[in-house]
């Protein structure tokens, strides 16, 4: 029996209000905190746990931005003479995002989402490298850099894999005692929520899958290890959209030529703006300041929240919809779906969570980039105690 196994797993999209009234994991991870999550969607808040840094630092916030000189999508330039009614079909983007992916050899995940194949050329995709991987991350070390330099056995999930085979690869590797850490990443009630919204009573069923599955874990742990320390968290919450916005037919009677006079990328929370040519920043402001559904994100509230970059390589100008506003159609997708993440951090649907069976974890653990704090602790007992133990003389 080994000493002690340090699990971390999260749970995508396990919003504190959806939870905060639920017994979900009372018996196994009592000990239950709410989290400020970071300004962004998964691409920024998943980088930020795994490194303990902000998107302003390590540069993951999102995935499309505009930089023609820099855009691995040029070759794709064909794609703008098939009919629309064949490449908007989510199905054939499928395809092609799989076909994609391989041939530019992406390693992070990778979406072609809504974006228009006429305009895919001027963007970049910010997401080359898994940040699920060590020398994942744009700038700076992850965890598992930490990991591997610190020579401790771990467990990580791969995305590609579904996630009941998830429970299965982390159940093997501790019973064979192979792992001193894990970290399980869950997608699934993500994915769910998005399609049937927070208040569905398929969310409390995902929860007590969850549930039984951790209880499981925790169960064959506890018998091949003396001591289990269980973290379970997630990157963010999840509003329903009650609401939805078609922001970029208005921008469009503006006149103004997109590629030519300014550049954006319409999320499906945020509008993401670059000015091209004189002007055309006025006549945008202009026109944002009379959308009652949002607002412009003043360039002091994102150095607050640690995403404002001096260089605009993410946009000169962030428009952020009110929570409960779904921009479509968007970049992302062409038709509404039930719910989103993605809003002003303080939203009330945007707060994340931390269960943990130990009530030791520090009181300014507040932010899920602090989560980070709790694995390189884990990782550096382990390597403490595979040290070579020093002769007294």
């Amino acid at each position: 029996m080994k000493d002690r196994l340090s699990l971390f797993i999260m749970i995508d999209a396990c919003g504190w209000e959806i939870v905060k009234d639920l017994p979900f994991l009372e018996k196994v991870a009592p000990h239950r905190r709410k989290l400020e999550s970071v300004f962004g969607y998964s691409c920024a808040c998943v980088p930020s746990i795994l490194s303990g840094r902000w998107p302003d630092e390590h540069r993951n916030w999102c995935y499309f931005v505009h930089d023609p000189e820099h855009s691995p999508f040029r070759p794709l330039g064909w794609l703008r003479f098939l009919p629309t009614a064949l490449t908007g079909r989510r199905i054939v983007r499928r395809y092609l995002t799989k076909f994609v992916k391989k041939s530019l050899g992406f390693r992070g995940y990778f979406d072609l989402y809504n974006i228009p194949f006429q305009f895919i050329h001027l963007f970049d995709f910010t997401e080359k490298k898994s940040p699920l991987k060590p020398g994942g991350m744009n700038v700076g070390p992850n965890i598992f850099d930490l990991l591997e330099q610190r020579q401790v056995p771990y467990y990580v999930t791969d995305p590609s894999l579904p996630e009941e085979k998830h429970l299965e690869l982390l159940l093997a590797d501790i019973e064979s005692q192979r792992i001193d850490f894990a970290f399980q990443y869950w997608a699934g009630l993500d994915g769910l929520l998005h399609m049937v919204g927070n208040n569905s009573p398929e969310i409390p069923k995902k929860l007590d899958h969850y549930e039984r599955w951790i209880t499981q874990v925790m169960e064959v742990a506890k018998k091949h290890y003396r001591h289990v320390d269980l973290h379970v968290f997630s990157d963010h919450g999840m509003a329903n959209c009650d609401e939805h916005l078609d922001l970029r037919s208005k921008i469009d009677t503006l006149g103004l030529k997109f590629g030519e006079d300014y550049a954006v990328a319409y999320d499906s929370t945020m509008a993401r703006f670059w000015f091209l040519k004189p002007g055309a920043r006025e006549k945008i402001e202009a026109l944002l300041a009379t959308v009652p559904e949002g607002r412009v994100m003043p360039d002091d509230e994102l150095k607050h929240y640690r995403t404002h970059f001096d260089d605009h390589a993410f946009g000169e100008l962030v428009w952020l919809a009110k929570e409960g506003v779904l921009i479509v159609p968007s970049h992302m997708g062409e038709r509404p779906i039930r719910a989103m993440h993605g809003y002003h951090p303080t939203d009330p649907q945007s707060y994340a969570t931390l269960f943990s069976n130990t009530a030791d974890v520090p009181a300014d653990l507040t932010h899920i980039p602090h989560i980070h704090s709790l694995m390189e602790q884990a990782v550096e007992h382990h390597a403490a105690a595979r040290a070579p133990k020093k002769n007294v003389a």
